[in-house]
């Protein structure tokens, strides 16, 4: 990332990117939000000539026991037989990241089980799955402080330009919804769909069970306490990815609706992020337009998905790519020797 030169102001650095944009051969405004992304990046490298020519996903995996009161429509046992299926290279991430070009990795943040030895996982288990926020604080304050800190370390680390983080753990769109209420002060109800898939019987039952969880603490709490009571080690890990990339100048594709609660943990620890933040998609995931709506985000893509794992992510890096390569490398109308507006 570029130094800029402290006697440039912000406005001045504003206005010589917007200039630098409307002086491109073509009208003013007409690549529309690319125009935005590209200001936006721009920001984040401090550079008029900025690159995306490295992307990173990293997807963090975590097991939650609030699963066990069935909120979800598959067992805990899948969060360890998709992390043997992103280690065989089988899952949608896996196909998606190779297709662009994305580096690919995978963290082992807290999965039910012995630890999985495997050369292409990354370790940084906290413990075997979280306990069960309906009872109890899902992890200890030493944990969750542990957690992020790892998580800080990892999105700190590496020489791309832009990092998109993931997450994989059955249960973890219920706890999500919890962090989300507890962060916003909104009832949880509002905020919670169908996740992996459950039928209407076992949305009115994940419904009462994160009720009774939401009841155990007052209606608002700060982003430490709200991912101590509610959150997984992998989404509390993700929480100190976004940290940590920020950080250290990096472009953050946010992924869907547990990412999108992460970083909005992330952003109540650290304000500052949140300029580094390039939201990716809508999820069709129900509590993801509150809590975008929230944070004042407008998603690059709307594609009905509703996966995780840093799939929309991943979809709109080639928009950064774009927008970055049209600042960096589009034709001036004096460079052209094309005429501007009359």
């Amino acid at each position: 990332m570029a130094e800029q030169d402290p006697a440039v102001t912000v406005a001045d650095f504003d206005r010589a990117i917007r200039e630098a944009i409307d002086s491109k051969t073509k009208p003013v405004g007409a690549l529309g939000r690319l125009e935005t992304l590209a200001a936006q990046i721009a920001r984040v490298q401090q550079t008029l000539v900025p690159t995306a020519s490295r992307c990173k996903l990293t997807v963090f995996a975590g097991d939650h026991s609030i699963a066990g009161a069935g909120v979800s429509a598959y067992p805990r046992e899948v969060t360890r037989q998709m992390l043997l299926n992103f280690l065989a290279e089988g899952a949608a991430a896996n196909v998606i990241a190779r297709t662009l070009g994305v580096e690919f990795a995978l963290v082992d943040a807290g999965v039910m089980g012995p630890a999985v030895g495997h050369p292409a996982l990354v370790s940084r288990r906290i413990a075997g799955g979280t306990q069960n926020s309906v009872e109890r604080p899902a992890m200890s304050a030493a944990q969750c402080e542990a957690a992020l800190r790892a998580g800080r370390e990892i999105g700190g680390e590496g020489s791309h330009e832009a990092a998109a983080f993931g997450e994989m753990g059955i249960g973890n769109t219920s706890s999500a919804s919890l962090v989300a209420a507890k962060l916003l002060g909104l009832p949880v109800a509002g905020l919670i769909g169908r996740g992996t898939g459950v039928d209407d019987a076992g949305l009115a039952r994940k419904r009462h069970v994160l009720e009774a969880a939401a009841a155990r603490t007052p209606a608002e709490l700060g982003p430490d306490a709200a991912l101590c009571e509610y959150g997984g080690f992998e989404s509390v890990m993700l929480a100190g990815a976004v940290l940590g990339a920020a950080e250290a100048g990096k472009m953050v594709l946010v992924d869907g609706f547990i990412a999108t609660v992460s970083a909005l943990a992330a952003v109540r620890i650290s304000p500052r992020v949140m300029g580094n933040l390039i939201f990716a998609h809508r999820s069709a995931e129900s509590g993801h337009s509150i809590v975008l709506e929230a944070l004042g985000a407008d998603p690059l893509l709307d594609l009905d998905m509703r996966l995780g794992e840093g799939t929309g992510a991943l979809l709109a890096w080639p928009l950064v790519q774009a927008a970055a390569a049209m600042l960096r490398d589009m034709a001036s109308f004096e460079s052209a020797g094309v005429s501007g507006r009359t």
